[in-house]
């Protein structure tokens, strides 16, 4: 028995103990379902308010929930409070599911917060109340970031509460007006991350008031891609001497480089590139013991190199790309930078030989850009580099004619550009196997030839424009690691048809085979590229009708001098982002589709111009011009040279935003439409060699924008239109048409003039020619019938002539009485 009761005895205790666990997991839980903070909860919802949550982004934060669990919210698990709030946008969620509408300041009103993040969203309002600027409790704020809406500001004053900030991003908001940011800044004295790019800032002034500028813990400070338009003060480096992050990269600023930069002695990270910045390289550069990244680039500095440069022991970047610098002791100089990892002095006046010994102690190079430069490259043909590249830039450097050996030696190549470099010679099996693995791959304008038909490409960008390649295009991998696919094969002598394996590459985003020799029934793939927004298969021999469906995102759609036949489909005129439209020297045929012409480009005037890379050959104003890229600015329309027939539908002349439009060289009939005066935006208008016909309408004496006009060969009538624009061009401009007149052609008469008034007066002329005719015609049937009858009818005739007789008779008997009576008086 007492066994059996011992043996019971911890089955009591588990069973104690377990029902104990319970009642405080149930304790535990029952805290939770009330333990929000109702101050907080109700500024959150005041907060909430204004946010304009049409995705649902912000679905759990219901008044019926504890405010804890609501998306993006924090508590602290003993005060119950909120401490941290953060709604910046996942990268994980759709880019285009972002919150908007207004950022009510009053969340800084939680007295626990100490961080906040609404970055990367659509804010485009934020709103203070007057009790913000004056918390009275102290604020836990140590990080703050609302960069990147779309936000403008016009002070900074109300930081000032928040001196425990450390972390401050700011960078996307429009600052133009804040001209006291750094007395702003001044007040936090506790920073150490300070970031303000992309925020129009305009000044580096400093009121009179303050005495120091006390950022002493400023670590990292980034005024990147401003317009500050001033000098770098010599205080500004005096800011703090911990600092060990400056970028001001693209901030117009100009003037020497201060000596007081020398100041950041702990200075890692500098970038100084695309200023103004003039002089030459402070001698004491070298100086700075643990720089890494020094990026001078895209300036107008001058002279040489420092000696001491090459003393940097910890330099891993260093880029001086495109300044005015010269100097031949470059090589020398770069040999014992050993922990160098990226490398760019191209565009400069450097010389002097590049050769194995310039490279030999640089193993961790890893990028080495040394494009539009005039080193003399010198290497052995048989020379393994120490280091394994992943970007390599030698564009527009004299490298050929053979291709440099060394770069087959690099495995591990993601970038590679050799662009304009002399090259024609290759080793086809080495040079096959490369170009095959190397994802971003620029080899235009060099002399390159032979079929590369058998290769599968695997890159995302694939520029072999203006070679001399033969044979059929490549094949083009499907599974490559990018999105943004980018192929330029133009100015080649490719033939044949676009391979099957292209249909594959959904990810297209341009295609450029302007100028080859290719054939086919090419459109088939286009309903595949769903991505593609530049297509320009320009001057070669495709054949085959236009179909569609076509890429919603197409901008650029160019078919110029090919083989292609049909109509025009209705659907191409509802590509809503279409804003380069080259259909010309085809063998189109049909009417023009009459329809809402729904291109919204060429409709509306938008905020922003786009660009769509992919260059292009722009027909206007009678020129040729070659184009680096596509760019919204210029809206074309051009259907010449085709088998075009019918009326010019008059919805084409509501695309008021279209610069060139270009029907010339087909067969269209019908008047100009009036509404023609409303594309004020036209520059360049050529419908010559058409039947159209009528009046010139007045409304084009609007069209002060346009520079070259040719109506010529057409069967317009009347007077040319007054204005100053239109008499302005010379007669070639309406040659062609006999019954046009007025300056510069000839000057009207009347009727010329009024070619409407004139009409009636056309008509009395024609009854008159009828009358005349009718009263020739009823005289001669008179005539013969009257005679006829008489040579005809011998009893008739008899008659006619007793009659002819008596009548004589009685006339002479009549004269001479008369005679006789005169006599006598």
């Amino acid at each position: 028995m007492m066994t059996i009761i011992t043996t019971q005895i911890p089955l009591l205790l588990l069973l104690l103990l377990s029902l104990t666990t319970f009642h405080k997991c149930m304790s535990i839980n029952d805290h939770k379902l009330v333990r929000c903070n109702e101050k907080d909860k109700e500024t959150l919802s005041i907060f909430r308010k204004g946010i304009n949550d049409s995705f649902g982004l912000l679905s759990t934060w219901s008044t019926e929930k504890d405010c804890c669990a609501w998306k993006g919210v924090s508590c602290d698990n003993i005060t119950n409070r909120v401490t941290k709030l953060d709604l910046k946008l996942s990268p994980y969620f759709d880019p285009f599911r972002t919150s908007t509408g207004e950022i009510n300041m009053c969340i800084l009103e939680l007295e626990f917060l100490s961080y906040l993040d609404l970055s990367d969203n659509d804010f485009d309002v934020i709103s203070f109340t007057t009790i913000q600027h004056n918390i009275t409790h102290a604020s836990n704020l140590f990080y703050l970031d609302l960069s990147d809406n779309d936000l403008q500001m016009d002070n900074l004053d109300w930081l000032s509460p928040h001196s425990s900030l450390k972390y401050l991003y700011l960078s996307g908001i429009d600052l133009h007006k804040v001209t006291n940011w750094l007395q702003a800044v001044n007040t936090l004295p506790s920073l150490l991350e300070l970031q303000l790019s992309y925020c129009n800032l305009n000044n580096f002034i400093i009121n009179p008031s303050i005495e120091y500028l006390n950022l002493s813990s400023l670590l990292t400070l980034d005024l990147s891609v401003n317009n500050i338009t001033s000098q770098l003060p010599n205080w500004f480096f005096n800011l703090t001497k911990d600092l060990t992050y400056l970028n001001l990269r693209d901030s117009n600023i100009h003037g020497e480089i201060p000596s007081s930069l020398l100041n950041l002695q702990n200075l890692r990270y500098l970038e100084l590139s695309y200023n103004q910045l003039q002089g030459s390289l402070p001698d004491g550069i070298s100086q700075l013991p643990n720089i890494q990244h020094l990026d001078l680039s895209y300036n107008k500095l001058q002279g040489s190199l420092p000696d001491g440069i090459s003393q940097l022991p910890n330099i891993q970047h260093l880029d001086l790309n495109s300044n005015m610098l010269s100097g031949s002791n470059i090589p020398s100089t770069l040999e014992n930078l050993s922990s160098l990892n990226y490398l760019s002095i191209g565009g400069n006046n450097f010389s002097g030989e590049i050769s194995e010994n310039t490279f030999s102690k640089l193993s961790n190079l890893d990028w080495l850009d040394l494009a539009s430069s005039n080193f003399v490259f010198q290497f052995n043909l048989d020379w393994v580099p120490p280091f394994q590249l992943s970007d390599l830039l030698l564009s527009n450097t004299n490298q050929g004619p053979n291709f440099p050996s060394w770069i087959y030696t690099q495995k591990s190549l993601q970038s590679l550009d050799l662009s304009s470099s002399g090259i024609s010679l290759v080793d086809t099996n080495k040079f096959s196997s490369l170009i095959e693995r190397i994802p971003y791959l620029f080899l235009s304008n060099n002399s390159l030839t032979g079929d590369i038909s058998n290769l599968t490409l695997k890159g995302d960008m694939l520029y072999l424009n203006r070679n001399n390649f033969t044979g059929g295009l490549p094949n083009i991998s499907p599974n490559a690691g990018g999105y943004a696919r980018d192929v330029d094969f133009s100015y080649n002598s490719f033939s044949g048809s676009i391979p099957h394996s292209w249909k594959n590459s959904k990810y297209l985003t341009t295609i450029n085979l302007w100028n080859n020799k290719l054939s086919g029934a090419v459109l088939e793939h286009v309903s595949d590229w769903t991505q593609l927004g530049f297509l320009n298969l320009g001057e070669n021999e495709f054949s085959g009708t236009i179909r569609f469906k076509m890429s919603q995102y197409l901008s650029v759609l160019i078919l110029r001098a090919n083989q292609f036949e049909g109509t025009i489909p209705t659907q191409l005129f509802n590509q809503s982002s279409l804003f380069h439209l080259d259909l010309a020297h085809n063998k189109l045929s049909g009417s023009m589709p009459k329809c809402i012409y729904n291109l919204t480009e060429m409709v509306t005037l938008t905020r922003e111009d786009s660009f769509v890379y992919g260059t292009l050959e722009l027909f206007t104003k009678g020129q040729e011009y070659y184009m680096e890229y596509a760019d919204s600015i210029r809206k074309t329309i051009d259907l010449s040279a085709n088998n075009l027939s019918g009326e010019v539908p008059s919805e084409l002349f509501h695309l008021v935003q279209a610069q060139t439009l270009n029907l010339s060289h087909n067969n269209l009939i019908g008047k100009i439409p009036k509404t023609i005066g409303g594309m004020k935006n036209l520059e360049s208008l050529d419908l010559s060699n058409n039947k159209l016909s009528g009046e010139i309408p007045q409304s084009m004496a609007l069209l002060t924008f346009l520079e070259v006009l040719n109506l010529s060969c057409n069967n317009f009538d009347g007077k040319i239109p007054i204005g100053t624009q239109l008499q302005g061009f010379n007669v070639s401009s309406y040659i062609g048409n006999p019954n046009l007149c007025g300056a510069p052609l000839n000057n009207c008469t009347t009727e010329e003039e009024n070619p409407k008034n004139a009409t009636p007066s056309t008509d009395n002329d024609s009854i008159r020619e009828s009358l005349y005719l009718g009263m020739g015609v009823g005289f001669a049937a008179g005539f013969w019938g009257i005679c006829g009858s008489l040579f005809l009818i011998r009893k008739w005739r008899h008659a006619c002539f007793r009659f002819v007789d008596g009548v004589g008779d009685k006339l002479y008997v009549t004269l001479m009485v008369k005679l006789n009576s005169f006599r006598r008086n």
